[in-house]
């Protein structure tokens, strides 16, 4: 299978000795040596992050990074895949957007990133020149699964994604599209639901945004080794 979003350099495999420090993650690779590598993910990886889990690892190709390997992935015991960094998440919308991939998203001639808006935060993406007003998207990393098959967000108290949405409910009131965007790095779900016993006040702005006119769009992954790729949509449901 193709993917839109490859990882280049190749990953390899290792084995997860812990995380801490939250960037942080010491490894042992296929030669026995063990490594330090970047942790891209801030939350509180609840339930990915347990000693003796089989990890994959990008080795960073940039010399004036300090440390040699990122954690890209998490292989589970039953063969699924979790994807570690967060920001994948943009790269793989960033990607499908051009195609049309979201069905939700369709019909804009332009895509803009990292766009200042609200009170000094900026959207993840401007959608503009449809036919109908520009779309503001702010994207979400989805990794927590406590159910099975079911995906969680947050995984951890998150004062800035509940901003994110106050932000948007307000782009809603001035006649705007507004969407926030759950991207559900992982392949053993298949329906999406808000953590509110982790943050209720984030479950709160959630229910307050979409009263405003947010709009919520969930969608999964097809992750391997290789690449990423964006997955069909899925329902919100507990």
């Amino acid at each position: 299978m193709p993917f839109h979003t490859p990882f280049c350099p190749s990953l390899v495999p290792a084995v997860l000795l812990r995380r801490y420090k939250r960037f942080l993650a010491d490894v042992r690779l296929a030669d026995g040596s063990t490594a330090i590598a970047h942790c891209p993910n801030p939350g509180s990886m609840l339930g990915l992050a347990t000693p003796g889990a089989k990890v994959w690892l990008q080795q960073n190709s940039n010399p004036r990074r300090k440390l040699r390997y990122g954690w890209c992935l998490l292989e589970h015991t039953d063969g699924h895949f979790t994807g570690i960094d967060t920001m994948a998440a943009n790269r793989v919308l960033r990607a499908a957007l051009p195609a049309g991939a979201v069905a939700e998203l369709r019909g804009y001639n332009h895509i803009a990133a990292e766009v200042r808006y609200g009170r000094g935060s900026r959207v993840d993406f401007l959608l503009s020149g449809g036919a109908g007003p520009a779309c503001y998207v702010e994207v979400k990393s989805v990794t927590l699964s406590r159910v099975g098959g079911r995906a969680e967000f947050p995984d951890s108290i998150t004062a800035r994604g509940t901003k994110h949405l106050h932000e948007l409910a307000a782009m809603a009131g001035q006649g705007y599209r507004a969407v926030i965007f759950y991207l559900v790095q992982r392949t053993d779900t298949n329906r999406m639901a808000l953590a509110a016993d982790i943050d209720a006040a984030y479950a709160r702005a959630f229910e307050a945004a979409q009263a405003a006119g947010v709009e919520a769009l969930a969608y999964g992954c097809q992750i391997s080794p290789l690449g990423i790729n964006l997955g069909a949509a899925l329902p919100f449901r507990p």
